[in-house]
């Protein structure tokens, strides 16, 4: 019986912190009316998700990515909810879109509250299999990427006095996954630079600024529509995660902290894990990727996906890869 009270009274209380933590965040989020928000990477995935739930709290939203037309259905459903929305075309890779696109951000707004980073075009095979080009195009992408977006917000912020960067890692930022060994340096190095930058802002006296990387597990968004592949099987991932876990995470971080956020409890066991048993956790991941993408994954043509240019398929937030998953895996065991 004392077990029992205690299950319950631990339950009660699980359930009231998540409630008061629901309502706390419903407040804050109140305070984004009227905030201008770059989103690099709008047009679908995460990025998308983030920018309409933006505008439902009524702020200025930046959106850039390479697919016009897909931004502008973003921008409507934005405008329709309340907020603003600015349009602007961006290859995150080439610098002078980045330029062009702050200078348009400020020109119509005056000012960037936090700019969003959300941007990453996967790459699965074994390393020797996949053409270097490919490889030279993802860490383009990927990292010089984030090194353009985030020089050129953290100069304005400089000259503000304020701002957030927030960078999309992922969780093989601290674990490296087999048969992504470019993708998981990419991400490495993002969580790097985070970390490295933070320090020299506290350093430097900028107490108001700051950088987030947001470390997600796998996700169901149009990332394994529009990723290189080389492995011979269709793309999966074991569990993958709903987007909206990832958008919180992201709305969150314009709020408050710095540093590194593991969303989700596969991401942050993952991370635990490695930070204590790390030889075990790169085997055990390894493994189990190998099971998924090479032992049980329908056969699938070579591609470069989304790297060289953009996809018309996979426009929305998500895109039905755990259902896919599911199906994949009852055809398997039959």
């Amino acid at each position: 019986m004392n077990l029992f009270r205690l299950a319950l009274t631990i339950g009660a209380g699980i359930i009231t912190a998540n409630f008061v933590r629901s309502r706390i965040q419903e407040e804050e989020n109140k305070l984004l009316e009227g905030k201008t928000f770059v989103v690099i990477g709008a047009s679908s995935g995460i990025g998308r998700g983030v920018a309409i739930k933006l505008g439902k709290y009524k702020a200025n939203v930046v959106l850039a990515a390479r697919r016009t037309e897909l931004l502008r259905e973003v921008a409507a459903e934005i405008r329709h909810a309340g907020g603003q929305a600015l349009i602007v075309t961006t290859d995150i890779s080439n610098y002078d879109d980045i330029r062009n696109l702050a200078a348009a951000t400020r020109d119509e707004y005056g000012s960037i509250d936090v700019w969003i980073n959300d941007t990453g075009v996967g790459m699965i095979g074994r390393f020797w299999e996949t053409p270097l080009e490919d490889q030279e195009r993802l860490v383009d992408v990927n990292f010089k990427g984030i090194l353009f977006g985030t020089y050129t917000a953290l100069n304005i912020f400089v000259e503000q006095g304020y701002g957030a960067v927030i960078n999309v890692g992922s969780s093989d930022s601290e674990v490296p996954m087999a048969f992504q060994a470019a993708y998981s340096a990419t991400k490495a190095a993002v969580r790097s630079i985070g970390q490295s930058i933070n320090q020299e802002l506290r350093l430097s006296g900028y107490s108001e600024i700051r950088i987030v990387t947001v470390e997600p597990w796998g996700v169901d968004t149009p990332w394994w529509r529009h990723a290189a592949n080389y492995s011979g099987g269709t793309p999966r991932k074991a569990a993958i995660d709903q987007p909206d876990k990832v958008v919180k995470a992201i709305i969150s971080a314009a709020h408050r902290g710095r540093g590194e956020v593991s969303v989700g409890w596969k991401s942050s066991l993952s991370s635990l894990s490695h930070r204590f048993f790390p030889r075990f956790t790169r085997e055990w991941s390894a493994n189990m990727n190998y099971n998924y993408q090479y032992a049980t994954a329908p056969p699938a043509e070579d591609t470069s996906g989304a790297l060289h240019r953009p996809m018309e398929a996979g426009t929305g937030v998500s895109d039905g890869v755990r259902e896919r998953i599911k199906e994949e895996k009852n055809q398997y065991k039959e």
